[in-house]
């Protein structure tokens, strides 16, 4: 499928030494760069930025003076917040998700809120030990079977057999995590929406391969991306796909009006097999 791309949009040039606080206060906008990058990797919205440098659209050109207002203050290592994905965190500071596996000694891509992560390959030996993060991942388990655990201290003062029935419970309840994220999700939506899914890759003919937001689908060919309409979902935010699992809400196309969707996969063998299909969408954020 032809894709409609927004050529402002590729690779994000920040002035200022990473690792360092640095006043953001102005910014220089290099070639590639877009509001949506700008304001996500300064944390404010793309609203706030158009207020702030008194913009009547979303149009910027190269060594624009930007007015940020913002501090920021990149570490060497990163809190994971609610409502993070790894593909999330890669983006923002500016490295791949394999990197950011790779530093923490990740298998997968499950990352629990309040979990410390390593952003640069200098931080890996101080954030990457896997049983400093084991007692935040049993905390996060805790609170999704809270309604269970009042049910086993009542059972405490009861004999022996009472012990083994709150075993099992704990062996059913420690799958949810493995749960494939394609078919269900733990995180409230702020909409849910049903539309009309096909797939597309960033490979196609005539594609540029980079999508309306600036991800490089080339670069990242398992990168989890949608097409949408932005009056229906707004770019930029973070979706659950029936099927497909989270993603990010980042680029646009010609044909996707309404509610219908593009789902971006890794090659063109896995878009003929998805067809089209009515799924539910869940925006997350």
């Amino acid at each position: 499928m032809k894709k409609t791309v927004v050529s402002l949009a590729t690779g994000l040039v920040i002035a200022g030494a990473f690792g360092t606080s640095a006043s953001a206060a102005e910014y220089n906008v290099q070639k590639g760069d877009s509001l949506w990058k700008i304001a996500d990797k300064y944390e404010v919205s793309v609203n706030q930025l158009k207020e702030l440098n008194q913009l009547d659209s979303d149009l910027i050109f190269p060594n624009q003076k930007l007015t940020i207002d913002k501090e920021t203050n990149q570490a060497d290592t990163y809190t994971v917040q609610k409502g993070d994905s790894l593909y999330k965190i890669a983006g923002k500071f500016n490295v791949s998700v394999g990197e950011l596996k790779a530093w923490n000694s990740l298998n997968s891509d499950l990352i629990v809120i309040g979990q410390q992560l390593a952003v640069t390959g200098g931080a890996v030996a101080e954030a990457a030990p896997v049983k400093q993060e084991a007692p935040k991942q049993e905390a996060v388990q805790q609170e999704t079977t809270q309604e269970e655990a009042p049910k086993q201290e009542e059972k405490q003062e009861a004999p022996a057999q009472t012990e083994q029935k709150a075993e099992p419970a704990k062996q059913e309840a420690a799958p949810a995590k493995e749960e494939d994220t394609a078919t269900s999700t733990s995180q409230e939506a702020t909409k849910e929406l049903t539309v009309s899914a096909t797939a597309y890759t960033g490979q196609c003919e005539g594609c540029s391969g980079v999508t309306a937001t600036g991800i490089d689908l080339n670069a990242n060919p398992n990168a989890k991306v949608i097409a949408v309409d932005p009056n229906v979902i707004p770019l930029g935010s973070k979706v659950w796909v029936e099927g497909y699992g989270e993603a990010i809400a980042g680029d646009t196309g010609g044909a996707i009006k309404g509610n219908k969707i593009d789902v971006h996969v890794p090659d063109q063998g896995t878009a003929l097999d998805w067809g089209r299909k009515s799924v539910t969408v869940k925006v997350l954020d």
